[in-house]
């Protein structure tokens, strides 16, 4: 199935509530937030005090993004405060088991992400243990940025991977200058759940969630 994240990073935070019921209404399945803690990404985002209050105003599906130093640290906090899945960096710790464990402790799903220069052959000893894999399309860190077009052919590559072990009930979702010029190539490469931030919370969210589903829905 395929699925839009709107990702709040690119919201209007003075009317944040009004605009997650606007994407939620026009259809919207996840709720993309992405975490930074000034060191694994030179910016700083938002933490657990946003997600606890935003909690309280939709019943969307919360795919936190942990752009965070050993993620172990935090997942708890996390899943107390709403997240539906919790995604980490590959790169941000030295114990990837260990943090599957904890998010599965907590009966959370689980996700993992690489950035564009981590191969994807990095990934294969977890994929059997996770329920997403978040293909960055830019560097992370930052809203607003082009999408990296080699990064096209990790997804491509990884679709196969997953295909081949018999793993094709895991989601791969793609986060990084994703609008709809390119989405229908990010789609056919075997993308399935969609982060766009600019492209849906900028002008007429209802108009701009309603023409990615469509453009989703005739893929699918």
């Amino acid at each position: 199935m395929n699925i839009l994240a709107p990702s709040i990073l690119a919201a209007d935070f003075c009317r944040l509530g009004e605009q997650i019921g606007q994407a939620e209404a026009a259809g919207a399945q996840y709720l993309h937030i992405d975490v930074m803690d000034g060191v694994f990404v030179p910016s700083i985002s938002f933490g657990m005090p946003v997600i606890r209050t935003i909690r309280k105003c939709t019943g969307l599906f919360f795919d936190v993004h942990l752009m965070i130093e050993n993620p172990e640290r935090y997942v708890g906090e996390f899943a107390d405060c709403g997240a539906d899945l919790i995604n980490f960096h590959l790169e941000a710790t030295d114990n990837v088991n260990g943090v599957i464990d904890k998010i599965r402790a907590l009966n959370k799903k689980v996700g993992v992400t690489i950035k564009p220069e981590t191969p994807v052959k990095k990934l294969e000893p977890y994929l059997h243990l996770v329920d997403m894999v978040l293909v960055m399309t830019v560097e992370p860190g930052f809203g607003g940025q082009e999408l990296i077009p080699e990064c096209v052919e990790k997804v491509k590559e990884l679709r196969r991977v997953l295909a081949d072990r018999g793993l094709q009930h895991v989601d791969i979702e793609v986060d990084g200058g994703i609008n709809e010029g390119n989405l229908g190539l990010i789609l056919d490469a075997g993308a399935n759940v969609i982060v766009s931030g600019s492209s849906v919370f900028h002008n007429d969210i209802d108009v701009n969630v309603k023409k990615f589903l469509s453009q989703m829905r005739k893929a699918h």
